[in-house]
């Protein structure tokens, strides 16, 4: 019943969540919805174009043969003519020209104040052959405010009519046009716009098939194409409540979104259709049997000429294909689509499918429910693809899917918590790891500790400093091995004391950790309290080791240096470990491993790197509620880590002690830290100058609590302020582990 209620709860919230998403958060979700399309088009796989329209491409073999861009425009019209004697039914130019050909004689001569009126005009003759040639020109919309005041209207053939056209109309609205100069627009049975506007991941999926510019609605040269090609003199819109419906020529009906928009369903990658070089549309080396009675496209795939786009299938395309696509799917009636009403089955099959997982997550076997899961994603993606594809109609498949899983992932965590059973362990396992009272805990729980899970846990690694030295100065291996002994006891006891388990003695270091085998209230905390009460503890240590005669050449060498004979660096980290029993068959052990071990390590290892005895990670710093001395230390990548940890001195508690870890005052200390941490921001800032000038005056100070961070710091800021970093995140990388 508790699980029933844990799951129906989650399975609530799920839905909510995924629905609220949906409809007030497309932001969130359309990329990665547009991705999934994408791959379902390039898993359709090519399909060819209609070879009743070809492409004429102002390409790089044209532009080396008759010269740079724009040509003279008694070219172009050399270019038209000869398209029109090997019979185009029609010609698209997705070019503009907006300005004179300055080239031409008569420009040439007048600009020399001679007599020109007898002088061939080029532009004159491009737009008699425009006049007498199936040509529709092309022109572009400036989307946005310029410093252009608008010019001009564009010339339209079509009669457009609007059916409920709502108050406030949802068609793009553009600022200008940029316009053919006027003898070409006049002379030209209509013209089109060619805007391509792609999505915000910067790939062109849809075009706007009409705009509304001065309250006049203008069609692309896309559908202008497309309705000359059926014949027809209207242009139906259709709106509804929403916004536009769809685009109706004659029988042909368009679907768009609420802008005008229509989807392109496209063939495939660039070469759909075919591709005549200009040149040999120019010097008449094309069989006419290429260009009689189809729909011809002007347009360039010359990179240098800047009209590429990136779709689906490529990221480098021509974007007179994209025209090209868009005129077959209007002619085929080969569309995709997103209709109103498929927002309502978006919906449905977000509430069907999680009620779907919750009942998965009452089946017994977690196997069943897994596998059954991965069929759900399968039947969901087979039959969305199956829609678009065979149909032509879109459904979201991003949403559904991320609250499904979800769902199925927090309830198996719900699952773990409610149902995991542990056995009974063998007490020699932890008698001498963990407290009597811990133990005590794990006897009588009656729950198997030994099997593996993941857990978060505590973890702590301390090492003897300059330990080969005590090996080289130990006047016997006997006395080296009491040594250790001496001080592995106390600081074991202290680790039990504050119910943490000791996982193991690695030479001089010991590793522990807390919140495993049993849960441990403030793991972190009562780690943190072990660590220092060892740091304080080690004085009287000391005394003791050097009172002992045993320990009289190791006494010398530490006092002939001005050092303790024994002083520890210690790392703590915070994290998630797997946790149980490992091994063979015949010797295993209770252990920890995983990345937060690792981290530990290679924390405890920058003790010496960062002149500090106790470092830990901002995992662990989260963690404390307890009142500590805390110091930035670095925000770093250690080795075989990629993603950045904060480090972070401890000094002490964070109460006046009768003996303190730190040289100063506790008043002293904290007036430190407050300067070290100003100067700690002005770094992050990338304040180089402002940073070394706060360090170098730290580093004077007297009294230190930490000489060598100061130093540290003030030469990675001169470094920096000679060298300065073209983009500064403040993250160090240690290369090494230690």
């Amino acid at each position: 019943m508790k699980k029933t209620l844990a799951h129906g709860i989650a399975t609530l919230f799920i839905i909510i969540g995924a629905v609220m998403v949906s409809l007030y958060f497309p932001s969130f979700w359309q990329p990665f919805e547009y991705k999934i399309k994408d791959l379902m088009l390039q898993s359709r796989g090519e399909i060819k174009g209609d070879t009743n329209i070809v492409i004429v491409d102002i390409d790089e073999k044209s532009l080396h043969t008759l010269g740079q861009w724009p040509w003279s425009r008694d070219m172009m019209a050399t270019l038209l003519q000869n398209l029109n004697d090997l019979g185009a039914s029609i010609i698209g130019l997705d070019v503009v020209f907006a300005e004179a050909d300055k080239s031409s004689p008569q420009s040439v001569v007048k600009t020399l104040g001679l007599p020109f009126e007898h002088l061939l005009d080029y532009d004159a003759l491009f737009a008699q052959t425009i006049a007498q040639t199936p040509t529709i020109l092309g022109y572009v919309f400036a989307l946005n405010p310029d410093a252009i005041e608008p010019k001009g209207i564009p010339k339209s053939a079509a009669i457009i009519l609007e059916h409920n056209r709502p108050e406030f109309s949802s068609l793009l609205k553009p600022y200008r046009p940029i316009l053919n100069i006027p003898p070409l627009q006049e002379a030209a049975y209509s013209s089109g716009y060619f805007n391509t506007i792609p999505d915000s991941d910067g790939v062109v999926r849809s075009i706007p098939l009409i705009m509304a510019y001065d309250g006049i609605i203008y069609p692309s040269l896309s559908l202008e194409i497309a309705r000359i090609a059926l014949e027809e003199k209207q242009i139906h819109i259709q709106y509804d409540e929403q916004g536009m419906e769809h685009i109706a020529l004659g029988e042909h009906r368009i679907p768009t979104d609420f802008f005008g928009r229509m989807m392109i369903n496209y063939r495939g990658s660039q070469h759909s259709y075919q591709y005549i070089p200009a040149i040999d549309v120019y010097t008449k080396k094309v069989d006419a049997l290429h260009v009689k009675d189809k729909i011809v496209l002007i347009g360039t795939s010359a990179a240098g000429l800047l009209d590429l786009r990136s779709t689906p299938f490529e990221s480098v395309y021509a974007g007179v294909e994209v025209h090209a696509n868009a005129i077959d799917n209007i002619l085929h009636q080969d569309h995709i689509a997103k209709p109103v009403w498929t927002w309502g089955v978006d919906l449905l099959s977000i509430t069907l499918l999680c009620l779907l997982v919750f009942a998965l997550l009452l089946l017994p076997s977690a196997m069943l429910s897994f596998i059954t899961l991965i069929v759900l994603n399968t039947l969901l993606i087979g039959v969305h693809y199956a829609s678009m594809v065979d149909y032509g109609i879109l459904f979201n498949t991003v949403i559904p899917i991320l609250a499904m899983n979800s769902l199925f992932i927090i309830g198996e965590v719900i699952n773990y918590f409610l149902e995991i059973k542990q056995k009974e362990l063998i007490k020699h396992k932890f008698a001498s790891k963990v407290s009597p009272a811990v133990m005590e805990s794990i006897l009588t729980s009656g729950e198997t500790v030994l099997q593996g899970i993941e857990k978060e846990i505590t973890i702590f690694f301390s090492d003897i400093r300059r330990f080969t030295a005590l090996s080289e100065a130990s006047s016997s291996p006997k006395s080296l091995i009491h040594l250790i002994n001496a001080y592995m006891d106390p600081m074991s006891q202290i680790i039990i004391r504050n119910e943490g388990t000791v996982d193991k003695f690695i030479g001089d270091a010991i590793m522990a950790y807390w919140n495993a085998p049993v849960d441990t209230y403030n793991h972190a905390d009562k780690a943190i309290i072990s660590a220092l009460e060892q740091l304080h503890y080690l004085p009287t240590l000391n005394a003791k080791l050097k009172e002992n005669p045993e320990f009289s050449t190791i006494a010398a060498m530490a006092e002939e240096k001005a050092m303790p004979i024994i002083d520890i660096g210690i790392g703590i980290n915070t994290g998630i470990a797997v946790v149980g029993e490992m091994g063979t068959e015949n010797r295993s052990d209770y252990t920890v491993i995983g990345d937060t071990i690792n981290l530990g390590s290679r924390i405890e290892s920058l003790c010496k790197y960062y002149h500090a005895r106790l470092i830990i990670s901002h995992f662990t710093k989260a963690q404390l509620e307890g009142d500590y001395i805390l110091r930035f230390l670095d925000l770093v990548t250690v080795k075989g880590k990629n993603e950045p940890v904060e480090l972070w001195q401890i000094h002490d508690f964070n109460t006046p002690q009768k003996e303190p870890l730190y040289p100063q005052s506790y008043e002293a200390l904290q007036k430190e830290l407050t300067s070290y941490h100003e100067a700690i921001a002005l770094y992050k800032e990338a304040r180089f100058e402002e940073a070394l000038h706060r360090f170098k005056t730290l580093e004077q100070e007297p009294n230190k609590s930490n000489e060598g961070i100061y130093t540290l710091y003030r030469e990675r800021c001169e470094h920096y302020c000679a060298f300065p970093p073209v983009a500064f995140n403040g993250v160090f990388i240690h290369t090494s582990k230690g």
